[in-house]
């Protein structure tokens, strides 16, 4: 579960409103927490069906993206131990345009973990004949599970009113339960129920590398592998960020990588053949709900069915809990940063940002109506999260040209050749989560330019004190992007794409799509004086206290 003032992208300095008493331990808990979440109940089960047994190969290749993409974080954490540093960074190097981009990427990628971990919690629940009908057949919300839906929305939101303070400090604690559930399950399951030519008997890669590929995105692979960034996030509470940072980020992916390959090995060893005798992608849990909980009941493990139950209320509802404080403190940050009104800076006597959780409940719901099953939201909110983490490659390349003497604790080897490598990795897995997800966030983009650009001009026309300062020229390599990622997705096979573009022709193209756009926003970036101003800047000091 992770802690609440991790989760968020709001800057601040040593000198600020946190304290720096974290340490390598609590840095590496706060993100190993948060890569054990909703993720293990759901993507062993997912990933085989999507991939067959070669959803092994799907974790290998889903973890080195991960470390790429940990590796760029873990030298740029060491060189601006800032609070939220993940959404700074391209602030930074692109100006006030591509920090308000980014911010309102991670606000999406905020807003979304508290309505999936909902789905986790109504999909396990259907184990109890009185949530029989909340969902369909297909994994979609009934109405009635709509409503539910929204009950447990407004709960997280409610709690987070009252008692997030005290939730917060059980991080720990609950990190411990993480780990040691999911660690028993794959012992105690594995004992007497491992059939290895289960990997074998009805074809380990039955769907082809096409089936490997899009698994990595759309069955929850990459979306439980993140939160390895939540460690950088701490970066201003913690007491040596420049010797722990590194070691906590790729620690935590490390454990968590090591942790869902095994769930994955022993998920496919021990399934009885009758689950997928018709092939992995009709696997068959008759009249049992929750794919570990179900699968502990089949073996004759039912006492650990229980602790698993158990287990999908307290994971993802912690997780949703925190998440929704996190969306308003997303608010919080980009209204103090100018990019929203300051309606949004507005707390109650207990420091709660109140219109900005009323705002995350909202879109919360909303999430619901086009995403209303666990899967379809994952799909959504990794492209969100990848699409955020895309900055940092980007800013990566920038700062080893403009600023090559500033002190790095941590410094990438080869990474001038693991920048752009990463930035490409990026671009796939958004790639690999297909045209009916990509579509979706394209229109969410666009929103947010509505509702923020909006804001920006009306702030910049009036001369307001705190009004952003756009570099168009820094960002200007942005739209292509964003557009040029849409077009080729469009065309390409995923997902509901034209199938215009064949499988690896579409991967060299997003390949070399994404190499142009490195270069080209290295090459019209903030000059050196304008990015040290940036870092210079105290653009918020202090979070709103809980």
């Amino acid at each position: 579960m992770p802690k609440v003032d991790q989760a968020v992208p709001v800057a601040t300095t040593g000198s600020g409103g946190l304290r720096r008493d974290v340490g390598l331990i609590g840095l590496m808990w706060a993100s190993v927490g948060s890569i054990i979440g909703s993720g293990w109940l759901f993507g062993a089960e997912k990933a085989v069906v999507a991939a067959g047994p070669a959803a092994i190969i799907s974790w290998l290749i889903g973890t080195v993206a991960i470390v790429l993409l940990a590796l760029v974080h873990a030298e740029l954490g060491g060189m601006f131990p800032v609070a939220g540093g993940t959404a700074r960074y391209p602030h930074y190097a692109f100006g006030g345009l591509a920090g308000m981009s980014f911010g309102w990427f991670s606000w999406l990628q905020a807003a979304t973990v508290a309505p999936i971990e909902v789905e986790a919690m109504i999909g396990y629940a259907k184990h109890w004949q009185w949530a029989d009908g909340l969902q369909y057949h297909d994994q979609t919300l009934s109405p009635s599970g709509l409503a539910v839906a929204v009950v447990l929305m407004a709960v997280f939101v409610g709690v987070n009113f009252f008692g997030v303070r005290a939730l917060a400090h059980t991080n720990s604690a609950a990190t411990w339960w993480k780990i040691a559930v999911p660690l028993a399950a794959i012992f105690i399951i594995a004992i007497g129920n491992f059939h290895p030519g289960n990997f074998t008997s009805e074809g380990f890669a039955p769907f082809g590398a096409k089936g490997v590929l899009s698994a990595i995105s759309d069955s929850g692979i990459i979306f439980a592998l993140l939160g390895f960034e939540q460690a950088i996030q701490l970066a201003g509470e913690s007491r040596n960020p420049q010797r722990d940072l590194p070691r906590a980020t790729l620690g935590s992916v490390a454990i968590g990588a090591v942790i869902y390959i095994l769930l994955q090995i022993v998920f496919i060893a021990a399934l009885p053949h009758t689950s997928f005798a018709h092939g992995w992608a009709h696997l068959d849990f008759p009249g049992i709900s929750g794919p570990w909980a179900g699968l502990a009941t089949l073996v004759g493990l039912g006492w650990l069915s229980v602790v698993l139950y158990i287990d999908a209320v307290i994971s993802p509802g912690g997780t949703g809990l925190i998440y929704t404080t996190a969306t308003s403190r997303v608010s919080y940050g980009l209204a103090m940063n100018g990019y929203a009104p300051k309606l949004f800076t507005k707390t109650d006597k207990r420091g709660v940002p109140w219109f900005g959780l009323i705002v995350s409940f909202v879109t919360g719901v909303v999430c619901f109506l086009p995403f209303p099953s666990w899967q379809t939201l994952v799909e959504f909110i990794t492209s969100a999260s990848v699409l955020m983490y895309a900055g940092a490659p980007l800013a990566y390349g920038v700062f080893a040209d403009r600023l090559p003497h500033r002190e790095r604790p941590y410094r990438l080897p080869g990474g001038k050749i693991i920048s752009p490598l990463s930035f490409v990795v990026a671009d796939l897995i958004i790639y690999w989560a297909g045209w009916g997800t990509l579509w979706r966030l394209g229109f969410a983009i666009l929103l947010g330019y509505v509702l923020l650009g909006s804001y920006a001009w009306y702030a910049i026309r009036k001369g307001l004190p705190d009004a952003p300062r756009l570099d168009f020229r820094a960002a200007q390599w942005l739209p292509g992007y964003l557009v040029g990622m849409g077009v080729i997705s469009w065309l390409g096979g995923f997902g509901g794409g034209r199938g215009t573009i064949g499988l690896w022709w579409d991967l060299l193209i997003v390949a070399a799509f994404s190499l142009v756009v490195y270069y080209w926003a290295k090459a019209t970036a903030s000059r050196t004086e304008a990015i040290e101003r940036s870092i210079d800047e105290v653009v918020v000091t202090d979070a709103p206290a809980h």
